[in-house]
């Protein structure tokens, strides 16, 4: 059993690692290299807290799909087919993951200016009475 053990720790793409890591005096932390490229971490990380752990998982920028079927049934209601198509549909998806980024980023700013728990906001803006 321990011997099985070993084998799998030591497996080049084994997922159940661990590694203690130093915390600096400015709460920072380094990455194993052998971890960083398992994972394919490029330039930022995600950080949250679950069950009392704290879990980082890298951030892949690569736009995962989430408006490629409506980018395209829109294009194909504009008539466009073939390489046409393609070509739009890459322009147009280049742009979806900034776009969502701004969007985020505009929610964040507007969180950060609530006053309170940020009730009295949301009645003014759903209130019926004008």
């Amino acid at each position: 059993m321990l011997e099985t053990l070993e084998k799998t720790y030591r497996r080049p793409n084994a997922m159940n690692e661990r590694k203690r890591i130093t915390v600096s005096q400015k709460r920072q932390i380094t990455i194993p290299k052998k971890f960083f490229q398992m994972l394919g971490i490029s330039d930022e990380v995600e950080c949250f807290i679950k069950n009392n752990s704290l879990i980082i998982k890298p951030v892949h920028r690569e736009y995962s799909g989430e408006f490629a079927e409506e980018i395209l049934q829109d294009l194909i209601s504009q008539g466009l087919s073939g390489q046409e198509l393609l070509e739009k549909f890459r322009e147009i998806n280049k742009k979806v993951r900034p776009a969502v980024e701004a969007l985020i980023a505009e929610a964040d700013r507007a969180a950060s200016e609530l006053i309170g728990n940020g009730d009295d906001q949301v009645k003014d803006i759903f209130s019926s009475e004008e």
